[in-house]
């Protein structure tokens, strides 16, 4: 690897990165061209994006520094440098996400949804709201005191609090903590006789009659606070005897660890503030004057208020994949020929089909499936249950290290476990990111292997919302190397010489690494070398050099990243010949998906890996080719048309910057998201066009 590379003006900060892929994720908030319940979605979004960055990146940095290691990143930063560079950023974010706010509150009323203080209620609406109080809140909320024989109470992560400073009638003054219970509803509807809806928070009724709970005493002062906590997990794999009870254990330490962040009321008087950060122990680099409401993850379920759909997007129907239009059987279509489908522009169902049908198909005789995040309610764990029950053999690997879906996978797990599924957890020190399935079936020919391989979750509720792509295949090529791939994680068996499958932590790296030294190799003798690439992360410093050698030799690179990407590009004499682009919208960019042009002889290949060191080294991930031309053709259309993007797409500058593409371009305007949805709605509703020519784009010119 040439070394000319290795210098930190050619990187950008993983979490800078981050903190900007946030801000863009904001600044959809502020698009008055959205309806205005999915603006403030992205305002509950930032948020949430925001408290899993600080359990996790900031509790992780702030260890280090615990630790004594200040090492420097590729970037050229200090663990230092970097946590007080996401202090100023984050606090510019916060003050840039509640002017936003605002704005959407001011629009909101304009539509009679009233988010309003408890003082602005008339007299008969206050009364209602102290009889809620005195009702309904009064008998759930304990109010906690603080003082010398009883210590500031340990608060848990992410929970909201009120301090409140009190007079005592005689004696010293006094404080004590209300927590605000998470049974109730955030905001609280208030009962009018107009037709407009009204809405108080929930603290603001508590705050407003917390004087019941202090008898004898006067309230002085309150503020709310939120304390975010350490809440990475460390799992001894090495020594745990059972993997479950050991992910139990360090779930239940989650809610204790260290606090990473401290958002106050920015109305709280500075006293009461003091003695907030006092007890909570934390820096005042640490501390959020939040002036607003604090923690708007809230308005997530808000967004979804019954009878405004006027203020939301129109419905979005997934359509029947267009090959699989008046197609009765799954097998049979499977069996004849690869299928792709592209989430969520078509339907998820016939992937909840294949499992489904095979739990009740006679002849299948064994499903063996990876899950890594799944919904709720999961239709296809019920499936693989049903299959069980029925007496076919069933192996699902669940990840238990799933961050954040830790409990409800361990919940599939056991209710699996009941079923009869035989249920593993996957190998010792990785994380198993690869998403496949197996159907193993008896047919008149003898046993066939149907094989289903994504880009994205067996999840049938983020499947609506997120980009993703599947693969059919009954291919026996595809069939042994996913029997080998389960033999793998369930057993003793050596990695074999794999047919089309690309194993990561095995040899995905070297073989990412090889195709790019192969479009090298392209253009320095003058053939056709291109590399696209889409994933969510770009982080691995050997791929970016990797990627600047490429650029230096004459290979054009077009990289659409919708998150962390470390590569500059359009560094003189380093990535000129490179582009990167961030695309958010309605739906989340998830799929990975590469083009190598490979001097005339395409290769398209579809993944569940990004490329970064956790997804080549220490996760099981899956990389694998798409053989049939037609598939070829609709990834190199898909990649078009995102490259065409000139109204969610954003540039990435080589000082690290984004801008939005929309302003300055010229000619017709394109949103990549609607033009694939019209795509999917024309290769469903013209079956008799030929399939090639409903899932042309209509803005394309023939040259």
């Amino acid at each position: 690897m040439n070394n000319a590379y290795d210098k930190p003006e050619f990187f950008l900060n993983r979490e800078m990165s981050w903190l900007s892929f946030n801000r863009r994720v904001l600044q959809e908030a502020d698009d008055k061209q959205k309806p205005v319940l999915e603006r403030l979605k992205f305002i509950a979004i930032t948020s949430s994006n925001l408290d899993e960055f600080f359990m996790i990146r900031v509790a992780g940095l702030k260890q280090q520094l615990e630790s004594g290691i200040n090492k420097i990143d590729s970037a050229g930063m200090t663990v230092s440098e970097q946590l007080a560079s996401i202090a100023d950023l984050t606090q510019d974010l916060v003050k840039l996400q509640y002017r936003f706010y605002k704005k959407i509150i001011a629009q909101l009323t304009e539509a009679d949804i009233l988010i309003v203080p408890l003082d602005s209620l008339t007299e008969k609406e206050k009364e209602w709201t102290r009889n809620y109080f005195l009702d309904t809140i009064y008998p759930v909320i304990t109010p906690l005191a603080v003082d010398a024989s009883h210590p500031f109470p340990f608060l848990s992560n992410r929970s909201l609090n009120i301090a409140i400073s009190l007079a005592a009638t005689k004696g010293e003054n006094k404080m004590a903590v209300v927590q605000v219970p998470a049974v109730l509803p955030r905001l609280v509807e208030v009962a009018t006789h107009t037709k407009k809806k009204k809405f108080v928070f929930l603290e603001d009724i508590i705050k407003a009659y917390c004087q019941h709970l202090f008898v004898g005493h006067k309230v002085r002062d309150m503020a709310a606070f939120r304390i975010t906590r350490n809440a990475d997990l460390f799992i001894d794999e090495e020594d745990a005897e059972d993997l479950l009870a050991e992910v139990e254990k360090s779930l239940r330490q989650r809610k204790h660890g260290e606090a990473v962040r401290l958002e106050i009321d920015k109305a709280g008087s500075r006293h009461l503030r003091e003695a907030i950060i006092d007890a909570v122990k934390v820096g005042e680099c640490d501390v959020y004057d939040i002036p607003g409401p604090i923690d708007v993850t809230c308005f997530m379920k808000f967004a979804d208020l019954a009878g405004y759909e006027k203020l939301r997007y129109a419905p979005f129907v997934p359509q029947t994949p267009a090959e699989l239009l008046d197609v009765e059987d799954l097998y049979v279509a499977i069996r004849e020929r690869d299928v792709l489908i592209h989430h969520p522009y078509e339907s998820f169902e016939p992937v909840i089909e294949f499992v489904r049908r095979a739990a009740t198909d006679p002849q299948v005789l064994a499903i063996k499936q990876t899950l890594y995040r799944v919904s709720g309610n999961s239709p296809i764990v019920r499936a693989l249950a049903q299959a069980a029950e029925n007496g076919k053999q069933v192996t699902v690997l669940v990840e238990l290290k799933a961050r954040f879906d830790e409990e409800n996978n361990i919940l599939w797990a056991r209710r699996l476990e009941e079923a009869g599924c035989h249920v593993i957890y996957g190998l010792v020190g990785l994380k198993t990111h690869s998403k496949i399935c197996l159907i193993v079936r008896r047919e008149s020919t003898g046993i066939k292997r149907y094989v289903h391989l994504a880009t994205g979750n067996y999840n049938d509720a983020t499947a609506r919302g997120y980009t993703d792509m599947g693969l059919f295949t009954a291919n026996d090529q595809y069939g042994a190397d996913a029997s080998a791939f389960f033999n793998m994680l369930s057993g003793y068996s050596d990695p074999p010489v794999w047919n089309k499958f690309v194993v990561a932590p095995l040899g995905l790296r070297r073989r990412i690494i090889e195709l790019l030294d192969r479009e090298i190799h392209w253009a320095r003798a003058g053939k056709p070398a291109r590399i696209i690439a889409k994933m969510n992360s770009l982080l691995d410093k050997e791929i970016v050099k990797k990627l600047y050698e490429a650029s230096t030799n004459g290979v054009k690179i077009d990289l659409i990243v919708r998150g962390i990407c470390v590569l500059l590009p359009g560094i003189k004499g380093v990535s000129e010949n490179i582009t990167v682009r961030s695309i958010v919208g309605r739906f989340l960019e998830h799929s990975r998906m590469f083009y190598f042009s490979n001097g005339g002889d395409e290769k398209v290949f579809l993944s569940s890996a990004d490329w970064m060191p956790r997804n080549l080294d220490a996760r099981v991930e899956l990389l694998f080719p798409i053989d049939d031309e037609r598939h070829i053709e609709r990834i190199k259309t898909v990649f078009d048309i995102q490259l065409s993007d000139t109204e969610r797409a954003q540039i990435l500058r080589s000082d690290g910057t984004y801008r939005k593409l929309g302003r300055r371009s010229k000619g017709e305007k394109l949103n990549s998201q609607v033009e694939m949805y019209r795509l999917a709605k024309q290769a469903a509703y013209k079956p008799e066009m030929p399939l090639e020519q409903r899932l042309k784009p209509m803005y394309r010119k023939e040259e």
